[in-house]
């Protein structure tokens, strides 16, 4: 039976909240960054892009996010059932205090998405799911472009794409890879208009 992002969640939280790692009183009230992906499963890929997508629109965090976009998005481009992170960065911990902030910010908006946004076409993510790899990896890069203000409409995308994964919803997923294909087309256009730009004002010398 499905159940909504933003209730699975609420119940990591309380699973969380119970986890201690070798009775070591520095790792009290912690888990580790490996022990959550593995907790959220094939949803793990959905949450880190949706996520990533937000911290996108933090103004200058966008070239960032998008080098590290890549990591996720060949994971699942090579058909990994969950993300995964490296080694040294997964055995990383997080206090389950902080984690409650996070999930007390994401939950609530993810209920209110979910009214919108729910199960429709299942299928598509089988057929699809290499593709909405390369979508985000694209998408990712797209964001390293120097120009002002051209990472915004790749980063809401990426945030549509990560919602349609999460709650399985084929439509939004058509839409999204529109709006995919629409938003590299635009970054494109910028950045080819910025570069004659730049060469109308100050042109090459010959």
């Amino acid at each position: 039976m499905y159940t909504p992002t933003s209730v699975e969640l609420s119940r990591l939280l309380e699973r969380a909240e119970g986890v201690r790692f070798d009775a070591d009183p520095v790792h009290a009230n912690r888990v580790r960054l490996v022990w959550l992906l593995q907790q959220l499963g094939p949803r793990s890929f959905g949450l880190t892009f949706f996520v990533m997508g937000m911290l996108a629109l933090v103004p200058g965090a966008s070239t960032l996010v998008g080098v590290l976009l890549a990591w996720p998005a060949v994971q699942l481009m090579l058909g990994h059932g969950a993300a995964e992170l490296p080694r040294l960065i997964g055995r990383r911990t997080v206090a389950v205090a902080r984690l409650a902030r996070v999930i007390g910010l994401l939950a609530p908006r993810l209920a209110r998405l979910e009214r919108l946004v729910r199960p429709r076409w299942p299928e598509l993510f089988s057929t699809l799911r290499r593709t909405i790899g390369v979508a985000m990896l694209l998408l990712g890069l797209s964001m390293i472009s120097p120009v002002p203000f051209s990472h915004i409409v790749p980063a809401l995308v990426i945030m549509l794409l990560a919602l349609a994964y999460l709650e399985e919803d084929g439509l939004v997923l058509l839409l999204a890879l529109a709006g995919t294909t629409a938003a590299l087309a635009i970054t494109a256009a910028t950045v080819w208009g910025t570069v004659e730009t730049i060469d109308w004002i100050d042109p090459p010398a010959h």
